[in-house]
């Protein structure tokens, strides 16, 4: 048995679950678009474990979604991933945000894209399979008319994430699907967490640092006049 905690602060929703072998037996999230994940995350955190009925020194492991996503949403989760991991001397396993997202829905044929705002008309992509096999590798993309045509062109493509609002009028394919309001999540992150867990497929907690894909660049002060 192998009881996990999974932690998702990538974007607006504060997520975190208590799995048991994979199977959710807790759950907690909140899409806030004030990012109040800092104030949010250690609350629930202690909800789940309660709702659970357990001790956060009975988890055996704690996972956390590496990315891509918001700078400051990552470091939050990552931070506190790392101090469970060293408090509790448990593995840390990191999971991928893009796919935990893609497996939010379930389709039959055709591709999945899910895809987070990068800000602008730039998103953060990755593309998978009906059985969420990696079909193209994360990019970061600025979105136009002739985005994702190999794809479109060869059957039905499911967007979603954040990212995919910036594509409806731009990608007008008959074979696009948007599919609205869903956001990467600690449900999702049960199974990937768990089977990394079984491979023994661990990160260094001392020297795990998030997958932000491209560096963060911080708005200079301005200066006064």
């Amino acid at each position: 048995m192998a009881i996990i905690l999974n932690i998702e602060t990538s974007t607006k929703n504060c997520s975190v679950s208590i799995a048991d072998n994979g199977k959710i037996i807790a759950l907690k999230e909140l899409v806030d678009m004030k990012y109040s994940h800092a104030e949010k995350l250690h609350p629930f955190i202690s909800e789940v474990t309660k709702e659970a009925n357990i001790e956060l020194s009975q988890i055996d492991a704690v996972a956390v979604s590496k990315g891509p996503g918001s700078y400051t949403g990552l470091r939050i989760g990552v931070s506190a991933a790392k101090g469970l991991a060293f408090a509790f001397n448990i593995p840390l396993i990191s999971v991928n945000t893009l796919k935990s997202l893609a497996m939010s829905i379930q389709f039959d044929t055709g591709v999945v894209i899910s895809m987070l705002d990068a800000r602008r008309m730039e998103v953060y992509s990755a593309v998978f399979d009906a059985s969420f096999e990696e079909v193209r590798a994360i990019e970061a993309e600025i979105i136009d008319e002739n985005s994702f045509q190999e794809y479109l062109e060869e059957g039905k493509v499911h967007f979603l994430g954040d990212g995919a609002q910036k594509c409806k009028e731009i990608i007008t394919h008959s074979n696009a699907i948007f599919i609205d309001d869903k956001f990467p999540s600690a449900r999702e992150m049960a199974a990937l967490s768990y089977h990394k867990y079984e491979q023994n497929d661990m990160e260094d907690v001392a020297y795990f640092e998030p997958f932000y894909l491209k560096d963060f660049i911080a708005n200079k002060e301005k200066k006064k006049l």
